[in-house]
């Protein structure tokens, strides 16, 4: 009689145990991104036994993502990649949603969500999300002209809208929609307390960098692409390199353009006062390094590095074409991308570089706070 009502026990405990609703998150490339350290923000901070998070990256080889997804309780498919094979792409994942009973499909790919969301349709997912990080400009041309094509389409497979910024929001939705609050905006946020800036660890890493503690250093997170704007990134220290010999360029992450800006830095001869770092596990520490950070972008959703910075305290100086939205605290500055390189250096070194002790507040008062973004977003898929 033990053994029947010990069964019947085990059998109640199964049945009221709830699983977590599982949300499948479409990322693409795995690149050292913005987009991909925004999602795996929110990850870090659910409450896993309520949402948890499954990933599809494009290309097979193992990333520096999977391990600590595996460790968190998430699963990791490997696809086709878009750009090899779009109708292999669509179908794998139509399969992954399908086999699995996916009934929330959040794709972050962009204009790029046309594919991804078309085999969520089709597979029958309930909830099908776009989220758009991003906007364009003209003169990115090939790459701007395949996300004017797609923009349209985008939407078509969603039922649930998302967006980074009002201003990505408007790009992607129109300004209608944005009004309409149809579309939710998520902010990206960070968990505040690991980014404040910390002397310890800031003297630690210059030491372990070679930096002396009197020598100036720009720093700059990003992949090389067109949209960071590098090429201009280097004008701007060169000036500020001639006007202050002590200075230093740190360069954080890796992409196609960074031979070439190797090289262009090699042709200045600049090659001992710019370090490039590749890619970094370290990058929260590695704002404490910095003097000033330096975002000089063609274009921007809202740049998760620009809170980042904000939240170490740093002096932030980023291009025009940045959305306002990321001015979350009194160290963010604005500079036209129709200024000279000579302005921009001069705006710059007229910084005092002084951290800006309130940055904390400032960022929790403008809902930048992980810990309760995550909840927020829960609620959202709940």
């Amino acid at each position: 009689m033990e053994n029947v009502e010990g069964c019947i026990g085990e059998k109640r405990s199964v049945l009221m145990k709830k699983e977590p609703i599982r949300v499948l998150q479409i990322i693409g490339f795995v690149c050292g991104g913005g987009v991909e350290a925004v999602i795996m923000n929110y990850y870090r901070n659910m409450d896993k036994t309520k949402v948890q998070f499954d990933f599809v990256i494009d290309e097979y080889e193992k990333t520096s993502l999977d391990d600590e997804i595996l460790s968190l309780g998430g699963k990791v498919y490997k696809v086709e990649p878009y750009t090899k094979n779009v109708l292999k792409n669509i179908y794998q994942i139509y399969r992954i949603i399908k086999d699995n009973n996916y009934e929330i499909v959040h794709s972050n790919m962009n204009t790029l969500a046309v594919f991804s969301l078309f085999a969520a349709w089709l597979a029958g997912a309930k909830v099908r999300i776009l989220h758009n990080h991003s906007t364009a400009v003209k003169s990115e041309k090939l790459r701007s002209v395949m996300k004017y094509i797609l923009r349209p389409f985008a939407p078509i497979f969603a039922n649930r809208y998302m967006a980074c910024s009002f201003l990505a929001g408007e790009w992607m939705y129109g300004k209608k929609k944005m009004h309409s609050g149809k579309v939710k905006v998520l902010n990206n946020a960070i968990d505040v307390d690991k980014f404040a800036y910390n002397p310890e660890i800031r003297k630690k890493l210059r030491y372990e960098l070679n930096i002396s503690e009197d020598t100036l250093v720009i720093g700059h997170v990003g992949r090389f692409m067109y949209q960071k704007n590098h090429d201009f990134l280097i004008d701007i220290f060169k000036e500020i390199h001639t006007q202050k010999e002590n200075s230093l360029l740190l360069l954080i992450g890796d992409g196609p353009l960074r031979q070439m800006i190797e090289e262009k830095v090699k042709n200045y001869n600049l090659q001992d006062s710019i370090k490039f770092l590749g890619l970094r596990k370290d990058v929260k520490d590695l704002y404490n390094v910095m003097d000033v950070f330096v975002l000089p972008s063609w274009y921007e959703g809202l740049p998760v590095v620009s809170v980042e910075a904000q939240a170490n305290g740093l002096p932030c100086f980023v291009s025009d074409k940045v959305s306002k939205e990321c001015k979350l605290s009194s160290s963010m500055n604005f500079i036209s991308l129709d200024k000279s390189v000579d302005y921009w250096s001069k705006e710059i070194l007229n910084s005092k570089f002084n951290r800006n002790k309130n940055a904390k507040h400032e960022l929790r008062e403008n809902k930048y706070d992980i810990h309760s973004e995550a909840i927020n977003l829960m609620n959202f898929y709940k």
